[in-house]
């Protein structure tokens, strides 16, 4: 993505918290990763609201995704992108893991024969299919059953070759406005499914190619720059992006990235998003004219450990 290079944005109050956010929520990351217990910051928001991590593939439900579903073994790139886009329909841990339970690993055929729609259906019954962080729109407007439609979707895309135009686009863009061109399917929710795609060995983009801003993320930008739009608010994500050690090094904030890959534009994008969650308690007079819900969601300490397995086309150090 081409940042212009006279692009100088005006800064406001809300870009400080950004870089003190970023740098403290990073340094709790790797406090858990090195299974030390809570509280982990000075910071009582911190230690009572739950946040996503700064780097996403390092949270919960992309480790999941990186580890179980795309892999634990050597898939073929059709099977690789129904296993992706049936496991992020639902975005849903447990509801993946029922499908295996009772069908083994999934493949292609699996959603081709709907085999995965019977099986959907007794867990309908017991437990929400759906994990609630993003809304999936139903994509029969209203009619037949949410989840039946969403596979549907998929079964479309595969039927319209979707998968073999992805990994043939020039650019993640091109890939985007493919899923993009889909009913229920907006930019939101387009741009997180080639990011997660993305993760596969099959796919060749970089993470600085393309980003769109989502709703929160927007929220965060005004608070932080002068005149921002939906229309170019790529751009201030693509400047924070590309001056994130002067930023840190300018306000002398300690800063460990991840394991040499500095934060992309995907990252910078959601912890935008974070931090205006984040600033609606840390510094309320930044809301006054920006809509938008305080954190509802507590930390809870987990059982689980956290694991950090990453593609490794990205080329991570060891440390």
């Amino acid at each position: 993505m081409p940042l212009s290079p006279d692009f100088q944005p005006t800064t406001l109050k809300g870009f400080d918290y950004f870089w003190q956010y970023t740098s403290q929520r990073q340094q709790i990351y790797y406090l858990q990763l090195a299974g030390k217990q809570p509280p982990f910051s000075d910071d009582p928001i911190l230690n009572t609201y739950r946040f996503t991590n700064v780097y996403r593939a390092t949270d919960r439900v992309s480790q999941y995704l990186i580890n179980h579903v795309q892999y634990n073994q050597a898939w073929d790139w059709l099977n690789t992108f129904a296993r992706t886009m049936i496991f992020k329909l639902f975005n849903r841990i447990d509801t993946w893991q029922y499908l295996v339970s009772q069908l083994g690993q999934l493949k292609l055929d699996d959603l081709l024969s709907k085999r995965i729609d019977r099986t959907l259906e007794a867990l309908m019954k017991i437990q929400p299919l759906y994990n609630p962080a993003y809304v999936m729109p139903p994509y029969y407007r209203g009619r037949g059953l949410k989840y039946i439609g969403h596979l549907d979707l998929l079964r479309l895309m595969i039927k319209n070759q979707v998968p073999q135009l992805i990994q043939s686009a020039k650019t993640m863009e091109e890939a985007f406005l493919i899923l993009r061109s889909y009913h229920s399917i907006g930019d939101f929710l387009a741009y997180q499914f080639i990011i997660d795609l993305n993760y596969s060995p099959h796919l060749q983009f970089s993470e600085n190619d393309f980003v769109v801003a989502g709703p929160g993320s927007l929220r965060g930008l005004r608070k932080c720059f002068a005149n921002v739009t939906k229309a170019n608010a790529s751009q201030f994500i693509s400047w924070a992006t590309k001056n994130q050690d002067e930023e840190f090094r300018k306000r002398k904030l300690p800063w460990q990235n991840l394991r040499g890959r500095p934060m992309q534009l995907i990252d910078i994008q959601n912890v935008f998003c974070e931090v205006d969650k984040y600033t609606r308690l840390a510094a309320p007079s930044l809301n006054q004219e920006i809509l938008g819900k305080r954190p509802k969601q507590y930390y809870r300490p987990s059982s689980n450990l956290l694991t950090a397995n990453f593609p490794s086309k990205w080329l991570l150090s060891r440390n």
